[in-house]
This record gives structure tokens, C-alpha cells and sequence, in this order.
């Protein structure tokens, strides 16, 4: 739901930026602001499939409430990296960061739990409570920058 808003507000951002330039068409040579906002909703656009599956798989094979925590750390992330990028481009460098961190947190958390499947599966041995702490353990550090 929170990713729907973000993406409206994204696409408010294009729209205003494309009002304010004075060309009818959609390509505006010279409007360097409106580049900026356009390029940034294609990027925020872009990764979302990626973060949903991530967290999807997550939440599912690991541990929902460390993976709810870091979603919602991603959506703040893509939201400083979008006003950065409305800014200069150096400045959207350290919500870029930050994301690649938390998608790979997921990502981890995902692999974590497969892991803990096939061992369950071959070997008997069930590592969930273990992988389930760590992971609630580790979450707050993504707070970190």
C-alpha cells in the first residue's frame, strides 16, 4: 500500500516538473529538471519488481517480521534517493547505497531460508529459530548508513 503512494508521488513529481517546461512534446531538450525527475521515476520504477520478490521471499522462507522492517526501510531509501536525484546525482548516491544493502539483507534472508529447508529436508536438522534470531538481531543494524 505505502509502495503505491511513493510511486503516485513519484509520478506527481513528473508531471509537475513536465507542466513547468515549455515545450508541448515530450522531449524537452534542455530541461535538465524534468530529466532528473523523469530519470528517477524510471529508476524507482524499475527496481520495485526486484525489492517485491525479495521481500516476498523473505517473508515467506525466513522470517516476516525482519523482512516487514527492512521493507519499509527500502521505501525511505527509494524516497531519499528520488529527492537526491532531484537535487545533484552525487547527492542520490547514498540512498542508491543504502538499497543495494537491503535488498541484499533480503536476499540473504531468502537464501537463509532455503538453506534451512534442504537441511530439514536431508539432514533433519531445522535452523529456523536460529536463522529467525539472527535475523531480528541483524535488522536493526540496516539503520546504520
Amino acid at each position: 500500500m505505502l509502495c503505491v503512494f511513493l510511486t503516485a508521488f513519484f509520478a506527481s513529481k513528473v508531471e509537475h516538473e513536465s507542466k513547468h517546461c515549455n515545450s508541448k512534446g515530450f522531449q524537452r531538450p534542455g530541461s535538465s529538471a524534468f530529466d532528473r525527475v523523469y530519470t528517477a521515476n524510471q529508476n524507482c520504477g524499475h527496481t520495485y519488481p526486484t525489492f517485491l520478490a525479495m521481500l516476498w521471499c523473505a517473508g515467506l522462507l525466513c522470517s516476516q517480521a525482519p523482512a516487514a522492517f527492512a521493507g519499509l526501510m527500502y521505501l525511505f531509501v527509494r524516497q531519499k534517493y528520488f529527492v537526491g536525484y532531484l537535487g545533484e546525482r552525487t547527492q542520490s548516491t547514498p540512498g542508491y547505497l543504502f538499497g543495494k544493502r537491503i535488498i541484499l539483507f533480503l536476499f540473504l534472508m531468502s537464501v537463509a531460508g532455503i538453506l534451512n529447508y534442504y537441511l530439514v529436508f536431508f539432514f533433519g536438522s531445522d535452523f529456523e529459530m536460529h536463522i529467525k534470531t539472527i535475523t531480528s538481531a541483524i535488522s536493526p543494524l540496516l539503520l546504520i548508513p
